[in-house]
């Protein structure tokens, strides 16, 4: 993979399963989108290097679906430091420049999907 979008959200990927304040910040836009189960909205990089130490999350990419120039939808294994094992999400990702600035991650490829569909219908349309 070599396109901006893959590169970012690879460099995303990396930041996030290293648990590194610093290269987490430096991976995401100001602000940064985001959807989890906690909530929606935009939060600063300081706030995301946090999330990303607290949480203690890991996500391993497992298939990746391109939307468009700046969309891509990428299914992953999630792992928390108390978790059994891996639960299957779906995160859909927005691309600006070289930095994510959206990462809404849902329970699954399909809802994933369908949103970013939406998300870019209404990019176009504007």
């Amino acid at each position: 993979m070599d396109t901006e979008l893959e590169y970012a959200i690879n460099r995303w990927h990396e930041a996030v399963n290293d648990g590194d304040p610093a290269q987490a910040a430096a991976a995401v836009s100001d602000p940064i989108v985001v959807l989890g189960p906690k909530g929606a909205g935009p939060i600063s990089p300081t706030d995301f290097a946090g999330w990303v130490g607290r949480s203690g999350i890991k996500l391993i990419a497992r298939s990746w679906h391109p939307v468009s120039d700046r969309l891509m939808v990428v299914e992953q294994d999630a792992t928390w430091p108390e978790s059994a094992g891996p639960t299957r999400v779906a995160t859909v990702f927005r691309v600006t420049g070289a930095k994510v600035s959206a990462a809404l991650r849902l329970p699954d490829l399909g809802s994933a999907l369908e949103l970013a569909f939406i998300c870019r219908e209404m990019a176009a349309s504007e």
